[in-house]
């Protein structure tokens, strides 16, 4: 059967239709930025110490004195969790005993916050934190609540992957976005911690699987040229856009219950797109739908003005394929051969260890030095020109090359951080930001690697298992940044070495540069020669590299 990119060469490369799937499927995108680094706002962590009740009987100095002071950071500052027994101080208070002169505070009782805690109002009016008190004893529940999130996330790509090969990427894409603005909506309304955590776990799984479907979706419906600018600058773009504008809204919303209301509206936009988004023709090909397949083809043309042959297929190319069309993936087939299982689980340690530095470096901003909004919208920013590079390394130069590269980068960089000099505070947050430029490189580059290697009947399935690697990656950041409570540098060491580590395992993976996507197992076998430095003319089907291809746009 003619390969797929073949029948559909009539389209052109950039036509009206191309840019409206390519702009449509980037757009909806855009709520992922929201939602998906959403809890370093809503989960925030205000300055807060022991509350003094109005009603304890002590004096403005002795009230004043109430709070012990610890070494925090190599500085003093009054403890966050523990005070001075108040009924001690009642007594002193009472009896016209001075703090500091006449009373020894490092003598007194200590007790815990038995009163609640006063919450400092500078950074945040309020979050899920100061709601419900997830401090001190507690504190454990905030990296919960995002490693939880993270958990859907990971229920979802991995569904979602094996019902989009099976049900149709279009159908999935959308019940995932309703999953994540309905449930975002409900999460407005939580009366507790748990109810809270809960949905936001139900968001996660319609969060980031939307995006794998959506980028699966663009990649089927576009031509090779157009596939790697829509995997770099189209949804990675979009997506830091939305990441963008969350610490914009948070700026400005500072209240948890109206951020989420803002960060959740966007979502409805995304309804029209269903009438106009179509069902990806090489998926229904893959189903032996050819009809359904055609009318979308022809429908596509119309709108390029450009004159469909009559026969698209015919049934002789029908007849051929049919067999394959009638097999269903299952995961196992994933590692059906030893060459298949090797990719596999080498792609999987890829995705997961990228992940945790991505998400690791994303969570830490707000504890980085200076503006946690600042901080956070630097780290959105330096997404775009890494998604840039990403787009002209995969123009030009081999896959596994450029990962590694990028990889190395990134966990070299964070590695030095611990060197900087305490004073050198601007310094530390620009390694920060150079090793989230080289790792968000690499991360949005994996997208495309993967999805070159693995044939169409279990592509969506294979980029769902390796996103899954990626999920169980992001569920442990947030333990990445709890470290940090303990040495500051920690996170950094581990995130950094790891990192390096994984980039230098990618040199061992196949290439997959200039290849047309594989259609069967078979193709993708092959795939695997060339990391003996053989070439299959089965998946090589032009000597044109991606570089000729896109300079024609």
């Amino acid at each position: 059967m003619r390969d797929y990119e073949e029948v559909t060469a009539f389209l052109g490369k950039w036509g009206r239709f191309q840019r409206l799937v390519f702009f449509l499927l980037s757009a909806s995108i855009i709520p992922n930025g929201f939602n998906g680094m959403s809890a370093v706002f809503l989960a925030g962590t205000p300055e807060h110490r022991c509350a003094v009740p109005p009603g304890a009987n002590l004096s403005e100095e002795w009230r004043n004195a109430s709070i012990p002071l610890e070494l925090r950071g190599g500085v003093t500052e009054p403890s966050r969790c523990r005070r001075y027994r108040l009924a001690v101080l009642a007594n002193l208070s009472a009896l016209g005993l001075r703090p500091g002169s006449d009373v020894q505070l490092a003598e007194l009782e200590q007790e815990p916050c038995l009163d609640g805690w006063e919450y400092s109002r500078d950074v945040y009016r309020s979050t899920i934190v100061s709601e419900w008190n997830l401090v001190c004893e507690d504190d454990w529940k905030v990296p919960l609540t995002t490693s939880l999130f993270f958990v859907g996330v990971l229920i979802g790509s991995f569904i979602s992957g094996q019902l989009s090969d099976r049900f149709g990427r279009k159908s999935i894409l959308f019940l995932t976005m309703a999953v994540q603005t309905g449930f975002s909506f409900l999460q407005i309304f939580s009366t507790s911690w748990e109810m809270f955590t809960v949905l936001f776990l139900i968001v996660g799984m319609g969060q980031i699987s939307n995006y794998v479907v959506a980028f699966i979706l663009g990649t089927e419906i576009l031509g090779k040229s157009v596939r790697i600018l829509f995997s770099t600058l189209g949804v990675c773009v979009f997506f830091a856009i939305g990441y963008m504008l969350l610490p914009l809204f948070a700026y400005f919303i500072r209240d948890w219950r109206m951020l989420l209301l803002a960060l959740t509206l966007p979502g409805l936009l995304c309804v029209p797109l269903w009438w106009i988004i179509p069902e990806s023709p090489r998926w229904l090909i893959s189903q032996g739908r050819y009809k359904e397949a055609e009318v979308i083809i022809r429908k596509a043309a119309k709108i390029n003005n450009t004159p469909a042959p009559a026969m698209l297929f015919d049934a002789a190319e029908m007849q051929d394929s049919k067999p394959q069309q009638q097999q269903k993936a299952i995961l196992l087939d994933l590692f059906r051969s030893r060459n298949i299982a090797t990719i596999t689980i080498m792609s999987l340690l890829l995705w997961f260890f990228t992940s945790v530095g991505y998400f690791g470096l994303s969570l830490n901003t707000p504890n980085l030095h200076g503006d946690a909004y600042i901080n956070c919208f630097l780290s959105a920013v330096i997404e775009v020109p890494a998604y840039i590079i990403a787009w002209l390394l995969l123009r030009s130069l081999p896959r596994r090359y450029s990962i590694s590269g990028t990889l190395v980068l990134g966990g070299g960089v964070v590695l030095f951080i611990n060197l900087v000099p305490t004073d050198l505070n601007v310094l530390s947050v620009c390694l920060v930001m150079l090793g989230k430029f080289g790792i968000t490189a690499a991360f949005s580059m994996l997208y495309v690697y993967n999805v070159e290697l693995y044939p169409t009947l279990v592509r969506n399935m294979a980029v769902g298992a390796t996103s899954t690697a990626s999920r169980l990656g992001s569920i442990i950041a947030p333990y990445f940044v709890y470290l940090g409570a303990y040495d500051r540098y920690l996170p950094y060491i581990v995130m950094g070495s790891l990192t390096v580590l994984i980039g230098i395992l990618t040199l061992f993976l196949p290439e997959s540069y200039g290849s047309a996507l594989p259609e069967s197992f078979e193709q993708m076998m092959k795939v695997k020669c060339f990391r003996n430095g053989q070439q299959s003319t089965g998946i090589r089907n032009s000597k044109e590299s991606p570089k000729t291809l896109i300079t024609t746009l």
